[in-house]
C-alpha cells in the first residue's frame, strides 16, 4: 500500500523511475513534504503491454507502436554512458520527434478501437502518464528505464522462492543491507567477495569515524593505488 516507500523515501525529493505501482502516489502528491517526487516514467513496462499481445487481432497496431518504442531504446544504446549534457542533446535532436510522431499515432489508433479493447487499454497506460513518459528528453540523468534497478532485484526474487524466509524483521534488514553493498559494488566494477573478504579481515582494527574509507567505491581507489605502486616496484 506504499507504506515502504513513503517511510524510506520520507526526507528525501528528486527524480524516480518506477512503474505505475499505486502505492507511490502519495510521493508525486503537490503537497507533499519537503516536496513532490517527480515521477519518470519506465518505457519498458509501457513496451511490454504491447510485446505481450502479439495473438491479438490488432497485433499490428501493437507491432507498430514496438517498433517505435526500440527506435527509441536503439538511440539510448548509442548514448549509453554519456554525459547527461549529451544525452539530452541527442535526445532533443533524435528521440523528441520520434516520440511526438508516437504520441500522434496512438491518439489516433485509440479512436478506432474499442475502449475495452488490449491494445487500447496499453495506450491509454502511456497516453494518461506522458509527462511522466517524456520527462527523459530534458533530463540527461534520466533513463529510459528502470531496468537497471530492476536486474539488481531479480536475485531477491528469485532467492526468495528458495529460502521463502529471512528467520525474523532483523534478518531480512540484515539481508538488505547486504544485498545494498553487493549492488553498490556491482556498480563501482567492484568484486563483491573481494571487497567482503578484505574488509571483514580489516574491520575490526579500523576506526569507526573512517568507515567511509570501506565503501566500494573508495576501497576500489585503494586497491588501484596499491596495485600501482606494486607495478611501479617491479619495474624499477
Amino acid at each position: 500500500h506504499g507504506e515502504y516507500p513513503r517511510k524510506i523515501l520520507a526526507a528525501w525529493s528528486g527524480v524516480m523511475q518506477a512503474d505505475a505501482f499505486s502505492g507511490y502516489n502519495a510521493l508525486y502528491a503537490a503537497d507533499r513534504k519537503p516536496e513532490p517526487v517527480v515521477e519518470a516514467a519506465c518505457w519498458a513496462h509501457g513496451r511490454r503491454d504491447f510485446f505481450d499481445l502479439p495473438k491479438l487481432a490488432k497485433a499490428t497496431i501493437a507491432a507498430e507502436i514496438v517498433r517505435r518504442i526500440d527506435e527509441l531504446f536503439a538511440i539510448e544504446r548509442a548514448i549509453n554512458g554519456k554525459p547527461p549534457e549529451v544525452r539530452r542533446a541527442v535526445r532533443q535532436e533524435r528521440s523528441k520527434p520520434l516520440v511526438a510522431a508516437l504520441k500522434a499515432y496512438m491518439a489516433e489508433q485509440l479512436e478506432r478501437l474499442s475502449p475495452k479493447n488490449d491494445v487500447a487499454k496499453a495506450i491509454r497506460y502511456m497516453l494518461t502518464r506522458w509527462p511522466s513518459f517524456t520527462r527523459f528528453l530534458d533530463n540527461g540523468r534520466v533513463c529510459l528505464s528502470n531496468n537497471a534497478a530492476e536486474r539488481a532485484l531479480r536475485c531477491v526474487a528469485v532467492g526468495r522462492r528458495n529460502w521463502t524466509f529471512a528467520g525474523s524483521d532483523e534478518g531480512g534488514r540484515r539481508a538488505a543491507a547486504v544485498y545494498s553493498l553487493t549492488e553498490t559494488c556491482k556498480l563501482n566494477d567492484v568484486d563483491p567477495r573481494a571487497r567482503l573478504a578484505d574488509v571483514l579481515a580489516t574491520l575490526p582494527d579500523h576506526p569507526i569515524h573512517r568507515i567511509g574509507e570501506m565503501m566500494p567505491w573508495a576501497w576500489k581507489a585503494r586497491q588501484e593505488a596499491a596495485a600501482r605502486v606494486v607495478k611501479t616496484a617491479v619495474a624499477a
